[in-house]
């Protein structure tokens, strides 16, 4: 049961705050997975369980509400076995890449970032694609990768979309009110 207060949502506005993220994600997760989302001050970082807290804590950047919705879709392809490591076990690119070094990230952003859009829509919250390379040296096709994201998004929504998430997306349209995931709520890039 979500113990959330929902006054400050209007039918017409709705706001955001990352705290509502923190209280719907750990009331959804923390028992069955001893995971907790927490809002960090620097940088985005996963951390397993260890001797400094027995909870496993997926860590969003500077109390941003859209590093919380980022960070959990990450958490969400995770499996077991990378949910033991720090930031899944996984080294990450910085800024700054080149044009075949984006192409790779951007292969294994598609479902992260195809979550992280079924989870804005959920939350009634914009979704914005992420190529994440400010500092490169040559401008990323942001719309041919939210092509490929929106094709994630809507295999997901024809063939099932998988537990955890789904659960998540449960929540969030929970608490915000918001109507059922279907393909007409994610359009193609050239009509956004």
């Amino acid at each position: 049961m979500i113990f959330l207060s929902t006054a400050i949502m209007s039918q017409t506005q709705i706001e955001h705050h990352f705290q509502q993220l923190i209280d719907l994600f750990n009331q959804t997760f923390s028992d069955d997975y001893q995971t907790q989302l927490v809002a960090g001050d620097d940088e985005p970082i996963y951390l397993p369980a260890d001797e400094t807290s027995p909870f496993h804590r997926i860590v969003f950047a500077h109390g941003f509400y859209a590093s919380a919705l980022h960070e959990i879709s990450h958490w969400c392809i995770a499996g077991a076995a990378r949910r033991q490591q720090v930031d899944y076990g996984y080294w990450y690119c910085p800024d700054g890449r080149d044009a075949k070094t984006q192409c790779e990230f951007e292969v294994v952003e598609i479902k992260p970032q195809a979550f992280d859009w079924l989870f804005c829509e959920a939350a009634g919250y914009p979704f914005n694609v992420s190529c994440d390379n400010l500092e490169g040296d040559f401008d990323p096709d942001r719309i041919a990768f939210q092509r490929k994201v929106r094709e994630q998004v809507l295999w997901y929504l024809e063939n099932g979309i998988p537990e955890r998430p789904a659960r998540f997306i449960q929540a969030l349209q929970s608490f915000y009110n918001t109507p059922t995931l279907t393909a007409d709520r994610f359009p193609y890039p050239e009509d956004l």
